[in-house]
């Protein structure tokens, strides 16, 4: 009987080890405010050094200035390229929007407003060109998913003067990647606050999880700045939904959850001033197409993520505890620069790579082109390289023609409208690459 107990003791430690050791393992780091930010090695990870080293060749190649990866909250790569140090401050651009989606949803839980609010009530009335009507019609929640229905298509889409805010469909009902009426947000959270966008910024979570950063006033805009390790502060504590090293930062689950989650129906891919994958269709900006599939379909399907201009990236991976940060110039190529989709995924292909089983070989891309170029109305246009997701046909100073796009696309070529005048005209072909523009003659 002893013998067994102790056999049955000894069991039970040892169960009991195995746990406590898993559980640990498990268990998600948090840096401290100052000192040193602990590491894991990407052997440990099962990654091999080649792998790593073609992954920061490729990153050089694309003008990235800073490149971290978290696993469990602890950096297992960090690589900086030419003067860009630790230190180095840059811009988030439009990644700024989901730190912006973070703060209104805390300005709602203090009791500071709603989503179902009127912008006017924090704007005051007279801040767009619309009616009494419109203008009530457009709520927080619609500035946060960017169906507000104003028009993008203005000369100027990041002017937030009351002339630049004209109508173009009903609240709800467009979807349309504006920068105006995100801005207004920043105005909305500090109408309701009382005070400096900064100021409760800090208050609420930057200044007690570390974030060195400032939203500072371009024109407009209302830019983000800091190092990338802010930046990577920012991601975690998205990757914790709203939580830091035992405090609750975000107590509105929901809210949380909206903001990962599909936000509305017409792009699937965007939740609050977030972009996500593994949707079935999405958006990008600057167009009204509505694309099939994933956003970025080498990602995995529970990423979130806040996208900037010129390849500014947070990338958040709930299942895989991971957390990406890319700050750099634009990646270059022929309009790479200009849809997010395609970078950011190409980073991908390469991360895919870094365990040791898989190839050290280099992700090829075929360069779409076509031909012949002129062209006359209603001839066929020929394409080389990958199928791309739609081809746009613009006229001569980029403006989507209406009632002529998407072109048909087959497996390799593309019709020109028989209406089509004579004339300069761009085509700007959408890929999981990029987008790229080209000038086309139709005579």
């Amino acid at each position: 009987m002893k013998t067994l107990t102790r056999s049955l003791l000894t069991t039970l430690f040892i169960l009991s080890a195995v746990v406590t050791k898993q559980a640990k393992a498990q268990t998600t780091y948090f840096p401290p405010n100052m000192g040193t930010w602990e590491t894991i090695t990407p052997q440990s990870l099962g990654w091999c050094d080649a792998n790593i080293d073609s992954l920061y060749n490729y990153l050089n190649q694309k003008n990235t200035k800073a490149f971290i990866i978290l696993k469990d909250g602890k950096i297992v790569l960090e690589k900086y390229f030419g003067n860009f140090t630790q230190d180095s401050i840059w811009y988030w651009a439009s990644a700024g929007k989901t730190l912006t989606a973070f703060t209104v949803g805390l300005a709602q839980q203090d009791g500071l407003l709603k989503l179902s609010d009127a912008s006017n009530k924090y704007l005051g009335t007279g801040w767009s060109s619309l009616s009494s009507a419109r203008e009530d019609s457009i709520k927080i929640w619609h500035h946060l998913t960017m169906t507000t229905g104003l028009n993008d298509a203005v000369s100027d889409p990041d002017c937030t003067d009351p002339n630049c805010l004209t109508y173009k469909a009903a609240a709800g009902n467009r979807w349309a990647y504006h920068n105006a009426p995100y801005t207004l947000l920043d105005q909305v959270i500090e109408g309701a606050t009382g005070g400096n966008l900064n100021v409760y910024m800090a208050k609420k979570f930057t200044t007690n999880i570390g974030m060195k950063g400032l939203f500072v006033k371009a024109g407009y805009l209302n830019v983000y700045f800091s190092n990338a390790r802010t930046m990577a502060r920012f991601g975690l504590l998205l990757l914790n939904k709203g939580k830091w090293n035992g405090t609750t930062i975000m107590s509105d689950t929901g809210y949380f959850r909206q903001q990962t989650n599909s936000s509305q129906t017409i792009n699937p891919s965007y939740g609050y001033l977030t972009w996500l994958s593994g949707k079935s269709a999405f958006m990008a900006p600057g167009s009204q197409i509505r694309f099939p599939g994933s956003l970025n379909p080498d990602a995995p399907n529970d990423m979130y993520c806040a996208w900037g201009k010129n390849g500014q990236y947070i990338n958040v991976v709930p299942s895989q505890k991971l957390v990406l940060i890319r700050m750099g110039n634009a990646p270059g190529g022929s309009g790479a620069a200009s849809m997010a989709v395609g970078f950011n995924n190409d980073i991908w292909k390469y991360i895919n790579r870094l365990p040791c089983s898989s190839n050290v070989t280099t992700p090829t891309t075929k360069a779409l082109s076509f031909f012949p170029n002129p062209v006359t109305a209603g001839q066929s246009i020929t394409l080389s390289g990958n199928k791309p997701l739609a081809v746009i046909l613009c006229d001569a100073i980029g403006r989507e023609i209406p009632g002529q796009s998407p072109l048909s696309v087959s497996s390799d070529s593309f019709n020109i409208p028989t209406n089509t005048n004579p004339g300069l005209y761009f085509l700007r072909i959408y890929s999981h690459q990029g987008i790229q523009s080209h000038r086309l003659v139709v005579e």
